[in-house]
């Protein structure tokens, strides 16, 4: 059996499939990045998981594509923790950013984009992968992100600028204050998926005047240092995948607008995409 695995760093989908290609299974987990999740941990979590005891053994290839995974060393930490888990399989592990590429890949070049709980962007020619900037993570980059967006929603609750109505919201449905953030994005770990479990809030309120500026320079911030920085950009069409993506897809579509970038398409969840793309690529399917 093979097991396609998309990772960020808040969910994992996993995807099963028989030795014909036909899906035996689907599930998700939490989500794997190697910044913050060592072999261990993934090993240890995996094992606990009733659902992955009963394909252990059974399991004969994997390919894990995930969030933080883009060297060696980060790649094989994950490997490492997959190893303990199915004791049968051989294993691939790459980047996240592949995934996106691979699931939104129509037969044309494109701008693959990841705007999720992080964000990262590369361009795709069908063969080889390039990107033209690095992504920084949630401290230093992360531009339009769930984690970007978390951070802008608690420094303005922090620093009082919230709109009053907005304000009560946000009490009402968190109940939490300065402590108890501080300790969370400081003390804390995974701190970027903390931050990025308050997109939700800034997507419910995404239609009001204070978090769609918000929102759309998020966008534009993003567009103008992920994609604008390929000199394929004005003339390709930029794909997205993640939830602050589909979830915001119109300031995400009028951001592109007016910053001339050739708007394709949005995909909440890169996985079917990806098992489409394996079984027409990769995967020598067995009748």
């Amino acid at each position: 059996m093979i097991l396609i695995a998309e990772s960020g760093s808040t969910k994992c989908d996993w995807v099963l499939l028989n030795k014909n290609g036909t899906e035996a299974d689907r599930f998700s987990t939490m989500g794997f990045n190697p910044y913050f999740n060592s072999a261990r941990f993934v090993a240890e979590h995996l094992r606990n998981l009733q659902r992955v005891q009963k394909l252990r053994k059974e399991v004969e290839m994997i390919f894990f594509y995930g969030a933080g995974c883009s060297t060696e060393p980060l790649k094989n930490e994950i490997k490492r923790g997959l190893e303990q888990v199915f004791v049968h399989a051989e294993i691939e592990v790459d980047h996240d950013l592949v995934a996106a590429a691979y699931s939104t890949y129509n037969g044309e070049p494109e701008i693959a984009c990841i705007v999720g709980t992080g964000s990262n962007s590369c361009y795709f020619d069908g063969h080889s992968l390039r990107e033209e900037v690095p992504a920084l993570a949630f401290i230093l980059g992360d531009e339009a992100s769930g984690s970007y967006l978390g951070k802008k929603l608690l420094s303005t609750f922090l620093y009082k600028q919230l709109p009053k109505e907005i304000e009560a919201d946000f009490l009402s449905t968190y109940h939490t204050d300065k402590d108890e953030i501080i300790d969370n994005v400081y003390n804390q770990p995974n701190a970027n998926v903390y931050l990025a479990g308050f997109a939700r809030f800034v997507s419910k309120h995404q239609e009001h005047s204070f978090f769609t500026k918000i929102i759309y320079e998020g966008f534009l911030l993003f567009l103008k240092t992920h994609v604008l920085c390929y000199p394929e950009a004005k003339n390709t069409t930029v794909n997205f995948v993640g939830s602050v993506a589909y979830h915001m897809e119109g300031l995400l579509q009028k951001a592109c607008k007016d910053l001339d970038i050739k708007f394709g398409r949005v995909i909440k969840k890169p996985v079917d995409g990806l098992v489409a793309y394996h079984l027409q690529h990769k995967i020598e399917l067995q009748a």
